[in-house]
């Protein structure tokens, strides 16, 4: 009996022990899995939270000509998808020969409207086509926000179209540009263009304040023609006739003149001419340090990219060791580039509810985030027939700056354009 009783008794500790042993392996053996199946859980939510938030930002797209034809406008594009990323960032070019390919230019904007995230388009330059382009977005799309930037179809028409226009101050600079010119000692303007471009209201009108401007100084005011570079002749054309027949402009017109060209290609050989020949240019179409000068005086400005203070001070040095210190001026910005970006940047203000789509201050604003501290100025786009001021339509301008040792900012900014030439046609 004793025997028996000690064997179970040796049982039933043996038992507690198990259960013992079960019980205190159940917590780790419970909570493991717990712990293996909350992991993906909280994962998978992050996941979802990421998608939802990166869905959630808005697209923007921006539409330029190539870098051949319009390298500062492609740049300010690039500048602005850097800062921003290229998922919401879309970029696209159109054909060099728009003029030739409407269809296409019209198409590669409206293309942008497929994406269902898309929530602004901006065209710089805006050449033939956007109107169309823009309308046919609208019908589609109408919560895009469509802006151009610097028109070529006429401003009334585009105006009808897009929700921004944003065009460089033909009114205020046509005046500004031919009294700098004067004060810096100029007795002829020689104004190069070609017919497409003088279809255009705002580059014919520009024209007609430069005559009357010309006149009011005491000036003589020149009209040379030179080749479209769209047409057969192309870029090399139409660069290799401004090349060869600035020479005999110079011996012309002397070398107290003033030169002005309303194309990026004619821009390069222009300069590179004058700065041999003489003569003066006091900006360009579309100014910027980088338009033209760099070809024209044999600089690489790569190690400077993007940085527009010293982009400008690397070619003042080089204007000034050809000689032509006080004769060549220029936007310490950009314009096609500070549009670009300037744009899109005011877009993703309007779009995050932090600026007016149509306060000119708040186009500034923007404006100045990709040109700090250069001086701007503008207003609304007046019609010369009506004398009516368009409400989404505006004119801006960046103070004139002038190569020298030292240089020197013109003030244009601050000078007030007599009220009579807002209204010449």
């Amino acid at each position: 009996m004793k025997r028996i009783l000690s064997i179970a008794l040796a049982l039933v500790m043996v038992f507690a022990l198990v259960a013992c042993g079960s019980q205190t392996n159940a917590p780790t053996s419970t909570n493991a899995p717990a712990a293996t199946e909350t992991t993906p859980a909280a994962t998978d939510s992050q996941t979802t939270a990421d998608t939802t938030a990166e869905a959630a930002k808005p697209h923007i797209g921006i539409v330029t000509g190539s870098v051949s034809q319009s390298e500062d406008d492609r740049r300010g594009a690039e500048a602005f998808q850097a800062m921003y990323g290229e998922d919401m960032v879309k970029l696209a070019i159109y054909p060099d020969n728009f003029t030739e390919e409407l269809e296409t230019t019209i198409q590669t904007i409206v293309n942008l409207s497929d994406d269902p995230d898309m929530k602004a388009i901006i065209v710089n330059q805006a050449v033939p086509g956007t109107t169309e382009a823009f309308r046919q977005i609208k019908e589609r799309r109408p919560d895009i926000i469509c802006i151009a930037g610097e028109s070529h179809e006429d401003l009334p028409e585009i105006g009808s179209a897009a929700d921004l226009v944003c065009n460089n101050d033909f009114v205020a600079r046509g005046y500004l540009i031919i009294r700098t010119a004067h004060e810096l000692g100029c007795d002829t303007f020689v104004h190069i263009s070609f017919p497409r471009h003088m279809s255009y209201e705002t580059m014919s009108r520009r024209v007609a304040i430069m005559k009357a401007a010309c006149e009011e100084f005491g000036m003589s005011f020149v009209l040379e023609t030179a080749p479209d570079p769209t047409t057969d002749v192309g870029v090399a054309g139409a660069q290799a006739y401004i090349l060869e027949k600035v020479p005999e402009w110079v011996e012309k017109y002397g070398k107290n003149a003033a030169y002005f060209c309303t194309n990026d290609a004619h821009t390069e050989p222009l300069l590179k001419q004058l700065l041999e020949y003489g003569g003066y240019f006091i900006e360009a179409d579309l100014p910027s340090p980088t338009m033209g000068y760099p070809g024209a005086l044999g600089v690489d400005l790569t190690a400077e990219a993007g940085d527009y203070a010293k982009i400008l001070a690397k070619v003042e040095e080089a204007i000034v060791e050809k000689g032509g210190a006080g004769k060549f001026g220029t936007w310490a910005y950009s314009y096609g580039y500070t549009v670009s970006a300037g744009l899109a940047q005011h877009a993703l203000n309007v779009i995050n509810g932090e600026s007016e789509l149509l306060d000119i201050d708040d186009i500034s604003k923007a404006y100045e985030v990709f040109s700090p501290g250069a001086a701007w100025n503008g207003s609304n786009y007046t019609n010369a027939q009506t004398g009516v001021k368009a409400d989404n339509t505006f004119l801006i301008y960046q103070d004139t700056y002038i190569m020298g040792n030292p240089g020197k900012y013109m003030g244009s900014t601050s000078i007030e354009v007599p009220e009579k030439y807002f209204t010449i046609a």
